[in-house]
């Protein structure tokens, strides 16, 4: 019983703050409307980025060093406490502010999750966990915006921040009950040297990816700018050689990122190409992306069950990304079936729904326990600022083609392929346990 109300709690934090996410998405046009902040738009999310960069690095330290309830607890209190300063802003300036404690708090949890999974779960059974933990994110992206457009259209749209810390309450219990004589309270390592050292580059990191978010509209220097400060950064906070995706847990995170990078990118751009070039409603072109979503699920739970090795799901998902990106950029193209959209979205979500919950898995397996926390806080931030950079340079090269629609998916196809070549290049464990010899691929 106590497993499964920790299950039923650890799903449902893992649920809000993936909510809260997709329904500010909806809101901020009507905030920034009423609070009259329309220049600080932008920094509504960015900003909120930001925090979420230093809350991931900082949790995973803290976990470590003292365990994951106490980031857990206080990411919780940051994530309701500023949804409920948001929620009741009289300013731009006193919503933003409420988004970067939500922004960090959320962080906190997030990470802090990952580690109690691995403390309290045995090995075998966090597929299944993870594939739980994927579908929570993917759910929220498929109802989110038609919750929060309701309410935002009956009670206002202070009810997308305020509501939420009530239900996050409720999933704090379901988590204390369920954490209540398990093995999560101490920490695994004496001491974290180059905390303030880490926390600093994350802060570089975030500034170095918000650079790049405005340096997208067509401002080439900013965008160059923040890619030198993030090439500079970045590395401080992953696991040597993930750049170069070196073998092991440092291709892990290069895989992470390049995966949900090229998948995210191209949601940005999907609805506005198939309304625009193809004639679709709104309604007509979200149901594509709910294809997508589906597929995820199913594909999660398919990982969570352990139907195909790590190696397939793998190699094989990002197979799958890369040939949904295919399809769907050559959608762009008129002569194209529109149908061929749905298609390849239907692909595109099976392949993501097998690679990112078994990355989540491998991070924790490849991870002594007192890295776990390090180590998840490395493939979100590597997730994370992949994403950004992903989307920043499809939406440069966007507006310098002037709605180049096919450049955005030649781009995530370049990533999606690169991350085929990654996929092999770390020892698998299989189902039944054996190793299995990663794939020759070269130096």
């Amino acid at each position: 019983m106590k497993r499964r109300a920790l299950t039923t709690g650890l799903v449902a934090m893992v649920s809000l703050v993936a909510f809260e996410y997709m329904a500010v998405t909806v809101a901020m046009p009507r905030v920034a409307r009423e609070l009259g902040g329309l220049e600080l738009y932008g920094l509504a999310f960015s900003g909120a980025m930001a925090t979420g960069v230093i809350g991931t690095v900082l949790g995973g330290r803290w976990a470590d060093l003292r365990g994951p309830l106490a980031p857990l607890w206080f990411g919780a209190l940051a994530f309701a406490g500023g949804l409920g300063l948001a929620g009741g802003a009289q300013s731009m300036e006193m919503l933003i502010a409420g988004r970067l404690v939500q922004g960090f708090g959320g962080a906190l949890v997030q990470v802090s999750l990952y580690v109690v999974v691995g403390r309290v779960y045995p090995e075998h059974l966090h597929p299944k966990i993870f594939s739980l933990f994927a579908t929570a994110w993917v759910v929220p992206s498929m109802v989110g915006p038609a919750i929060a457009g309701g309410v935002v259209e009956t009670v206002g749209w202070r009810w997308v921040f305020l509501g939420v810390p009530v239900l996050t309450a409720v999933a704090a219990v379901f988590l204390y009950r369920g954490l209540a004589g398990q093995p999560v309270s101490g920490g695994q390592v004496e001491s974290s040297p180059g905390m303030l050292g880490k926390l600093g580059w994350a802060a570089v990191t975030a500034v170095g990816a918000g650079l790049m978010q405005y340096g997208s509209k067509g401002e080439t220097a900013l965008l160059v700018t923040g890619l030198i400060v993030l090439a500079l950064a970045l590395p401080r906070l992953l696991p040597a050689g993930t750049l170069r995706a070196a073998k092991g847990l440092p291709s892990v995170v290069a895989l992470r990122g390049l995966a949900t990078g090229a998948f995210f990118a191209a949601e940005v751009i999907i609805p506005l190409m198939l309304t625009t070039q193809r004639g679709l409603s709104t309604v007509e072109a979200g149901l594509a992306l709910t294809g997508g979503a589906l597929t995820w699920s199913f594909a999660s739970w398919l990982q969570g069950r352990e139907v195909f090795s790590r190696l397939t799901n793998l190699v094989g998902g990002t197979s799958l990304i890369a040939l949904g990106l295919l399809l769907m950029g050559a959608v762009a193209f008129d002569p194209v079936p529109v149908w061929v959209a749905y298609v390849s979205w239907i692909v595109g979500g099976f392949g993501i729904g097998l690679v990112y919950p078994t990355l989540s898995v491998l991070t924790l397996e490849l991870s002594a326990p007192a890295e776990q926390g390090a180590n998840s806080s490395s493939l979100q931030v590597g997730e994370m600022i992949f994403s950004v950079v992903a989307v920043a340079i499809t939406s440069a090269l966007f507006t310098a083609l002037a709605s180049g629609y096919w450049s955005v998916f030649a781009a995530t196809l370049v990533m999606a392929l690169a991350g085929i070549w990654v996929a092999p290049r770390f020892g698998i464990t299989t189902p039944g346990g054996k190793k299995e010899a990663p794939v020759p691929v070269g130096v």
